[in-house]
């Protein structure tokens, strides 16, 4: 029998109900194919009309079924942009009718489907996706799901860990232009920002340096990234965005450092070849009131032949924000924002897809807000005022530019079924202004002035490959480096407002010969242990140098070396209780190595303190965790549920002691455990209850104090009603946030810790859309936030909550 090409099965729209997105490399009994010539991805693209298979019979398990027909096959629950409708749908006005609030459907029947259930059917999916229905790899985004999060193809239901994915829609929805508005409302997901535009998301307590985010599979941390909050998960512009996917958790032996609270895989829009030869523009308009901001995109994506191209650029002015209350608006939180980006594909022959991808983002005149009067003011929680330092970025940039080819092997390699190769090229660059003032008189001058510039440079590349090994499951493999140096420069101006001031050279944040690398190979096998017991078990062994020449605060400038190295594993278990029921738990290990950041940093830490650097500090372990995890997913026609209690047990974390009047870095030990649950609950056809919840808590046991920054007890609770004809939704939802008081030592001067204690709070928040247009071309939207204008601040962040925010969106896409 002739083989069919599975990189073109993997990337093409489910048969009829039937998902075929584990076609691509799993011993799936319950899909066989009849002897026919291959087909091939690149024949199927460049045909006029849309592509049909030779006989392939679809069946699950001990259900036959017959094959559904090309009108079936591409049947949506609302047709994308370009495929036109009836114009009576088209022009429908949007009014929930008795079918919108009907019982759920039942459950498919051993019959044949007609075109009508499965279109029915189809419905009632888009409007509550199944567990199983939400995919990891196997997408025109990434066919051979090397590049997914879990580097494999899995849907959220067998995943042992708590995961979710949000999709294009979800982020049409959220409205986002931002990344806060991307990730917000994510179980487990608590968002800092230090100052408007810039953002850090905390998983599991942790953030920064020990949360690994990802765009494309491509690690966008670097060496400088800094402990706790820093504002480098802003830097990605979300109109490019096509989905992100959220692991909670180490994940350290599959990606290697950093990966110890969670990860974050950022996937970008490509072209869809589904669609046969098609061009369609794009353009995007939402402005908000309490931010006075406006983001426009312009994009397009389009197909002909073999060949992909999509890209796009977009523009956000930001306006000081209006906080909850009467407190009228924000002082230093305005700023802007312009990305681009393009991404090209072209399949090299039947089982081979080439991508080259450039993506460019910059932020300007972006204020860090807590250093700016009134807000420095504070007062902190020990009574003390920190004296005024306005600082300003201008650039923040960041670039990406990789190839990456991937797709499946020759029969005959005994090594791999798929493969992927990808080159990158990376930039991280920032400038600065710091003034320094003797006091907080708003008509004083500034004493000192800083401008600094630092340019972080790197370059990698990575290669994995999965095998199918029969009975016995699969194994994934592959191996990874990195590499990056970084230019470095600041000038100091005493009394910049004088007359014939000239600047004086001084040390800059980084080494101007600082330099970083880290190799690592890794192995994972996923395999069956029982009919009902699957096992995943990987490990990965990392090597990481850095080096540089910093100004030590005893040696003067020394040349240092250091390197790290570790073996790091970890065991997932995914129990099927029943159909509906999966009991999951696992041990995942994670590893943190020391930084360019935390040994040699000349920099301002927390809000007003200075660190430099120590020879001491050279002295310091990487970090190490051992997280324990157990838990349930429910998964069926009603109620989807995920829901995981953790343990994270830290033989050594990172943390800063004063030691003779200095703040050293120290190895300490520290316990986390925590809570997280999510679910939706259909209540009538297409109208559902969902929502989240999240506990934290953690301890430094060296020192008998709460881990700084440890998120509060929150979660959201929603009603949301999908129509998909007219693709139409409304949304009214509460987020709920505990009062938190447990505050580390080092947070007791800080001003963006309120005294006495974080207030809790509840917002109350709608949003309503709908498409129309002859091709659903056109897309309206209307966000009403914070409804009740309560006052409000995430925990340890530089600006306040939006007050009352209403958000309106235009879109089209053809």
């Amino acid at each position: 029998m002739k083989r069919i090409s599975r990189l073109a099965l993997a990337m093409l729209p489910p048969l009829g109900m039937f998902s075929m997105g584990t076609i691509g490399f799993s011993e799936d009994k319950g899909i066989e194919a009849t002897t026919h010539p291959s087909i091939t991805l690149a024949t199927l693209l460049q045909q006029d009309e849309q592509a049909t298979l030779p006989e392939i019979e679809v069946r699950p398990p001990d259900v036959p079924a017959t094959p559904e027909s090309p009108a079936d096959i591409n049947s949506p629950s609302s047709p994308p942009p370009g495929v036109p409708e009836t114009e009576a749908s088209a022009n429908e006005a949007f009014v929930p009718s008795a079918d919108d609030f009907g019982t759920p459907p039942a459950p498919p029947s051993d019959n044949t489907p007609s075109q009508a259930d499965a279109t029915n059917e189809a419905f009632f999916n888009e409007s509550f996706p199944s567990l199983s229905n939400q995919m990891f790899g196997g997408s025109v985004n990434n066919p051979t799901g090397l590049n997914s999060i879990v580097r494999g193809e899995s849907d959220i239901f067998k995943t042992p860990q708590m995961a979710t994915i949000i999709d294009r829609a979800t982020l049409d929805r959220r409205q986002a232009t931002t990344m806060y508005r991307a990730l917000h409302e994510e179980v487990g997901v608590t968002l800092q920002q230090t100052s408007n535009g810039q953002l850090s998301p905390f998983i599991r307590g942790l953030t920064g340096q020990q949360i690994l985010v990802l765009v494309d599979g491509i690690r966008m941390n670097t060496s400088i990234l800094r402990p706790g909050p820093n504002q480098y998960a802003a830097t990605i512009d979300p109109g490019s965005i096509e989905r992100i996917e959220v692991i909670r958790g180490a994940e350290s032996a599959m990606w290697g450092s950093d990966a110890i609270g969670g990860v974050i895989n950022v996937v970008t829009r490509s072209a869809d070849p589904l669609r046969g030869d098609y061009f369609s523009p794009q353009f995007s308009q939402i402005y908000s009131t309490a931010e006075a901001s406006s983001y426009t995109r312009t994009g397009f994506s389009g197909w002909y032949g073999a060949t992909g191209i999509t890209g796009g650029i977009s523009y956000l002015d930001v306006g000081n924000v209006d906080v909850g209350g009467d407190f009228g608006r924000q002082p230093a939180t305005d700023y802007t924002q312009y990305a681009g980006d393009i991404k090209l594909q072209r399949m090299l022959n039947e089982d081979s897809l080439l991508t080259v991808a450039l993506q460019h983002f910059e932020q300007q005149d972006l204020k860090r807000s807590d250093r700016f009067l009134p807000f420095v003011l504070g007062p902190a929680s020990d009574g003390s005022v920190p004296t005024q330092r306005p600082t300003v970025f201008d650039p923040q940039q960041r670039d990406l530019i990789y190839a990456r080819l991937e797709g499946l092997a020759a029969d005959d390699l005994f090594l791999a079924d798929a493969y992927s190769l990808t080159l990158s090229g990376s930039r991280t660059k920032e400038a600065s202004v710091v003034d320094r003032y003797a006091s907080n008189d708003p008509t004083a001058e500034p004493t000192r002035r800083e401008i600094g510039e630092f340019d972080d440079l790197g370059w990698g590349v990575s290669l994995s490959a999965v095998k199918g090994i029969g009975d016995f499951g699969k194994l994934t493999y592959g191996t990874d480096f990195y590499a990056e140096s970084i230019n470095a420069e600041r000038v100091r101006i005493d009394n910049p407002t004088s007359p014939g001031a000239t600047p004086t050279v001084t040390d800059p944040q980084y080494p101007d010969d600082s330099e970083a690398d880290r190799v690592g190979a890794f192995l994972s096998w996923n395999v069956p242990l029982t009919e009902r017991l699957d096992a995943t078990t990987s490990v990965r062994y990392e090597n990481i140098n850095v080096s540089g020449t910093p100004n030590f605060d005893t040696l003067g400038p020394t040349y240092f070396e250091r390197s790290y190295q570790d073996w790091i594993a970890s065991v997932g278990l995914s129990y099927r209780l029943t159909e509906e029921v999966r009991l999951v738990g696992g041990v995942y290990e994670g590893f943190r190595a020391p930084t360019i950041d935390d040994l040699t940093a000349n920099k301002t830490s927390l809000q007003n303190n200075v660190s430099v650097p120590l020879v001491g500090n050279l002295s310091v372990q990487a970090e190490h965790s051992y997280t324990y995890e157990v838990g349930l997913k429910y998964n069926d026609d009603r109620l989807r549920l995920q829901l995981i209690e953790f343990w994270t047990d830290f033989d050594s974390i990172l943390a800063r002691e004063a030691i003779g009047g200095s703040d050293f870095l120290t190895n300490q030990t520290a316990y986390l455990n925590g809570t997280e649950l999510s679910g939706e609950y259909m209540l009538y056809r297409n109208l559902s209850l969902y929502g989240n919840f999240a506990y934290t808590y953690g301890q430094l046991t060296t020192t008998d104090e709460p881990i700084s920054r440890i998120p509060p007890t929150q979660g959201i609770l929603g009603l949301r009603l999908t129509v998909p004809e007219p693709r139409a939704y409304f949304d009214v939802y509460t987020w709920m946030v505990r009062r938190a008081d447990r505050y580390n030592n080092a947070n007791l001067g800080d001003v963006r810790f309120i005294p006495g204690g974080t207030p809790g709070y509840a917002t109350l928040n709608v949003r309503t859309g709908r498409s129309f247009g002859e091709r659903n071309q056109h897309q309206v939207s209307l966000s009403l936030e914070n409804v009740t204008d309560k006052y409000y601040r995430v925990l340890g962040s530089g600006v306040d909550g939006t007050g009352f925010n209403a958000v309106f969106g235009y879109q089209y896409a053809m």
